[in-house]
């Protein structure tokens, strides 16, 4: 069995898929950092739900996101890349889901507080990493090539992840908690 650790990193450098080296603070590191945090979330996430469609989607976001990784681990300007592309149906998947589900839900009644049973607590912390992950990832578009369907499919899946909430506690019963301003 071949050694995990390899001692290349030990001075703050590491390789892109092609072999450049760059180092471990950079734009693209954070944002494939911030896809990997995300896809280890959604594994917690998967742990605490017990509906079969839900946990479909969130094992094949993981697929989709060990894939945003690697085409955010590459050298895209050089040629260097991983391979991997997100496909336009996962985009459109995810915006199926994301009309399924909203069409089950009570009316907007206003802006939600994360809360209620765990896997929506869970799904609304997905969330927030999500749109940090999506963040970065504009980011780095300032400066270097990223393919538009990984900023694409970023975006709707931290829309998914809001709708799974909403619809975990919704399957369970539990209300939301609406924000209230001060003095409400």
């Amino acid at each position: 069995m071949a050694k995990i650790y390899t001692k290349t990193g030990d001075e703050g450098m590491t390789s892109l898929v092609g072999g450049k080296r760059v180092r471990k603070s950079c734009a693209r590191l954070e944002a494939y950092g911030d896809v990997d945090e995300l896809n280890s979330q959604l594994g917690l996430l998967l742990v605490s739900v017990s509906d079969e469609t839900a946990r479909k989607c969130i094992e094949e976001c993981q697929n989709t996101l060990f894939s945003v990784g690697a085409i955010l681990a590459s050298e895209i300007e050089s040629g260097k890349v991983s391979g991997q592309t997100v496909p336009d149906e996962e985009i459109k998947r995810l915006e199926t889901l994301i009309d399924e589900w909203n069409a089950i839900l009570p009316p907007w009644r206003g802006f939600v507080l994360p809360g209620g049973i765990e896997s929506a607590s869970r799904a609304q912390v997905c969330r927030t990493v999500c749109r940090r992950a999506e963040r970065h990832i504009h980011l780095l578009a300032e400066t270097e090539l990223v393919p538009s369907e990984v900023m694409q499919y970023m975006n709707r899946l931290s829309d998914l992840l809001f709708v799974m909430a909403l619809r975990e506690n919704f399957l369970a019963g539990k209300e939301e908690i609406i924000w209230r301003k001060r003095g409400q």
